[in-house]
């Protein structure tokens, strides 16, 4: 995918394209990546690699599922408290019995699911507030479609920034270098795109 966003004539279309573009970051921060690398946290964080590929695709997922719902909240997670917290935890973390490329793989999955059903929402449609956690608004009934959307960009970019770090800490690499590596971009003075090592 460019570095750039292109621009789109439809406001959906352009949301849509923006979310398109940080879910696509993801894919490249793991980009070379072996699965011992991906469980490394360098820096004083307990993030890695892995664990925002899992988390992100745990934000597609729920948010997804509140769009599809509406104007109706999604269906009652049955499970405990204590066993929803377990889940979401395990998000930051990839297991040893996990690989990048499974997770990459449900990744992939729920992104072009989320893509999906943002292209055939409303962007005016109601999405009830969740009273679920503390960090949602008790003065706000609902936010729009459009709401979510932007809200993905904002939540994504966040982390792909997190990863960013990450993934510089682990290996050197930097964003443009992965996506020049990515995209097959030629080599200039100031920008070599990234490469293994023993191809280098």
């Amino acid at each position: 995918m460019p570095a750039h966003v292109s621009p789109h004539p439809g406001e959906k279309d352009q949301l849509i394209a923006y979310v398109a573009q940080q879910i696509d970051a993801f894919r490249t921060l793991a980009f070379g990546l072996t699965d011992e690398q991906a469980r490394l946290t360098p820096t004083p964080s307990t993030l890695s690699i892995g664990g925002l590929v899992k988390h992100a695709t745990g934000v597609l997922r729920g948010w997804t599922a509140r769009v599809t719902a509406a104007p109706n909240s999604p269906a009652p997670d049955g499970r405990s408290g204590q066993e929803r917290m377990a889940e979401h935890l395990a998000e930051f973390a990839l297991a040893d019995d996990e690989s990048l490329a499974s997770a990459l793989d449900r990744f992939d999955a729920q992104s072009a699911q989320t893509l999906r059903d943002l292209e055939s929402a409303d962007l005016d449609a109601a999405v009830p507030v969740p009273r679920d956690a503390p960090w949602f608004p008790k003065d706000v009934d609902a936010w729009s479609v459009r709401w979510v959307a932007l809200h993905l960009v904002e939540e994504l970019a966040r982390h792909a920034g997190h990863g960013d770090i990450i993934r510089e800490a682990i290996d050197g690499a930097t964003m443009y270098e992965l996506v020049g590596g990515r995209e097959g971009w030629p080599e200039t003075e100031w920008l070599k795109p990234w490469r293994p090592a023993d191809a280098k």
